[in-house]
């Protein structure tokens, strides 16, 4: 069926094309400037019907041909292949003389004939125009190499000279497809001008403007991360190697690419995060001032003097060397609590190099030595305990009449000791690893694998030194 189907389909187009050629090929003679016909000197009905019926029968284009001659008025019956010939025999009876008036009422009947020999003259024509093109093909051949090199050329002579001017590799590098387009496209629009094809010039650049349109709504979230990308090169809020957090999510900056930024978190991980949502949310970026600050909560006893205790917890945050002297430490009252006066610690630090979360833990367990040995209690949080069968009273001379089972410690009745062990009042610990940042650990052991988006890097400067491992939040 298929096979039958493609035989009239064929046969159709065929037949329309010898149609077509066959009306060209029999095209009338225009009767525009035709002088009036002379007939003789005294004009009767019968010499013009005679003499239209021997014109028109010469000429071979109608079938059934018959010619009336009524007063002067012209009845012309019969058919014919081309509406070109109708046209022609009611002129040419109009400028007959002694005529007042013509009806034409010639049918146009297309005659279907199969004959290849319009198809051949029609192929041969064809021909004969594509080897008139045949020097444009090969201008377009010898043109478009040169100025596709050109641009590549004129793009690779721009990024040389802005590579000191322009930091971002990709505003870089699309600053310099900007600079070598218009080269390429005079390339394309002198082979348009040769050709004579300037209107099919404007006509496909109106065309590439619908589809690009019509692209952009397909592939908007695309078009947003690359915009987004664009501006971000310009603005710059972030360089490699800078600890942000954005939309949820922190770690070291690794990467960026024309559609998302990566970031190494702490537990190893890559994150890609799209470039348009981290355009349009906030971003904390920890690494653009060296100095950081945090904080810590102690919670004193109600009978403890709050002075007292401030005066202590500000002597260990002035002495630890991780701290910065300028600005000042400070321990404000933060809370009077169920069963404790809250104070909180406030205190610089170099985030290049410590780790909030290492000098935090270092401070609290020099605060909590100091605070012991001062006899400052920490009491824990107040809880309500309910007896359902009432607290049992029980005598002293009760219980030590009562022995113990063998093998269990009697309890000591001696206070408890606030002797604490020398190296809880040591700056670091060999618990805590040191204080300094883990980020080369991390970038040697895990940031030297390849991020699933590849090697690709928009990213201008390396600026490692700005970089901690851990906010200071944390």
């Amino acid at each position: 069926m298929r096979g039958i189907l493609y035989v009239l389909i064929l046969g159709t187009m065929l037949g329309n094309v010898v149609l077509d050629s066959s009306a060209r090929a029999q095209e009338a003679p225009s009767v525009e400037g035709t002088q009036t016909i002379a007939v003789s000197e005294r004009t009767e009905d019968a010499d013009i019907e005679r003499r239209l019926t021997g014109i028109l029968a010469s000429a071979g284009w109608y079938r059934g041909l018959d010619v009336e001659v009524k007063e002067g008025i012209v009845y012309l019956d019969g058919a014919t292949a081309s509406g070109n010939h109708r046209d022609w025999a009611g002129s040419l009876a109009a400028k007959t003389e002694g005529v007042v008036a013509v009806v034409n009422r010639i049918e146009v009947q297309p005659e279907f004939t199969l004959s290849l020999t319009p198809v051949i003259d029609e192929l041969g024509r064809f021909g004969r125009e594509a080897l008139t093109y045949v020097p444009l093909a090969l201008l377009a051949l010898l043109v478009l190499p040169l100025a596709w090199l050109l641009a590549r050329l004129v793009s690779a002579l721009a990024r040389r000279l802005l590579r000191k001017r322009v930091a971002s590799p990709f505003l870089r590098q699309v600053l310099a497809r900007a600079i070598a387009l218009p080269v390429l496209l005079l390339g394309i629009y002198l082979i348009l001008q040769v050709a004579g094809l300037t209107g099919l010039a404007f006509s496909v650049v109106g065309g590439a403007g619908m589809i690009g349109i019509v692209v952009s709504f397909a592939f908007r979230d695309i078009a947003e991360n690359f915009l987004a990308t664009l501006i971000m090169s310009i603005r710059q809020p972030f360089r490699r190697g800078d600890w942000i957090t954005v939309a949820e999510h922190s770690g070291i900056v690794q990467s960026m690419n024309a559609r998302s930024t990566v970031l190494l978190s702490a537990e190893g991980n890559h994150i890609q995060i799209p470039n348009a949502t981290i355009f349009k949310t906030i971003v904390i970026n920890y690494s653009t001032s060296p100095g950081l600050r945090t904080s810590v909560d102690i919670g004193i006893g109600y009978d403890d003097s709050v002075t007292h205790a401030q005066t202590l917890i500000h002597q260990v945050l002035t002495a630890h060397e991780a701290i910065i002297a300028h600005p000042e430490p400070m321990v404000l009252v933060d809370a009077l609590g169920a069963s404790t006066v809250n104070l909180k610690a406030y205190f610089w630090f170099d985030g290049q190099t410590i780790a909030g979360v290492k000098l935090r833990s270092a401070v609290l367990r020099q605060i909590k030595n100091t605070l012991t040995e001062a006899g400052i209690s920490m009491p824990d949080e107040a809880r309500e305990i309910i007896f359902p069968q009432g607290v049992p009273v029980v005598s002293p001379s009760e219980v030590s009449a009562v022995e113990p089972p063998q093998g269990v410690a009697t309890p000591s009745t001696t206070a408890p000791s606030n002797v604490v062990p020398a190296s809880d009042s040591a700056d670091v610990t060999s618990a805590e690893g040191g204080l300094e940042t883990e980020r080369r650990a991390i970038e040697q052991s895990i940031g030297t694998t390849t991020p699933p988006e590849g090697r690709t890097d928009l990213l201008g400067g390396n600026d490692s030194t700005r970089s901690h491992d851990e906010p200071p939040h944390q």
